[in-house]
Order: structure tokens, then C-alpha cells, then sequence
């Protein structure tokens, strides 16, 4: 659902038979993981790969290599933090 003062979403969307209709977060949350969990075991943890931002703090940062690389078992991390 959209909140029409500020255009944002409020709540979840899923995609069902094509298009999409508002859920539960769990829902959401539940396909997300369904989702990851498909990608690993049908063509491996390296199949994974997550962005991040270097512009975020190094905390959130942190977070994210560690959810790529202890749940999801892929090195494929990047925060583009070269400069």
C-alpha cells in the first residue's frame, strides 16, 4: 500500500500469478529467505554475490560481509570503497 502524502510504500508487496498484492512482513521476509536459500542450494553459495555501500558506516558495513560470508558462504561482497 502506498502512503499518498509522501508516495512510499507502508507495506510489503509479493508477486502472485504476476502481479503484485500487499503482505505480511513475515510473508515477505519468508520468500526473501525462501528465495536465498533456492539460489544456494541449486547452484551453490558462490552463486550469491552481495553490493554494499561504502558511504554507509562501517558497522552496517561489517554486517552485511557478515551475513554474506557465515550464512550465505560467498565471498562475493563488494562495498566499492576503493577511493
Amino acid at each position: 500500500m502506498r502512503d499518498d502524502t509522501k508516495g512510499r510504500l507502508t507495506t510489503p508487496l509479493v508477486r502472485d500469478s504476476g502481479g503484485l498484492r500487499p503482505a505480511t512482513w513475515n510473508e515477505a521476509l519468508d520468500r526473501a529467505a525462501a528465495g536465498f536459500r533456492r539460489v544456494k542450494e541449486n547452484y551453490g553459495p558462490q552463486a550469491f554475490g552481495l553490493f554494499s555501500c561504502s558511504k554507509t558506516t562501517n558497522e552496517l558495513n561489517f554486517l552485511a560481509q557478515k551475513f554474506a560470508r557465515a550464512v550465505m558462504g560467498s565471498n562475493n561482497i563488494d562495498s566499492c570503497n576503493r577511493t
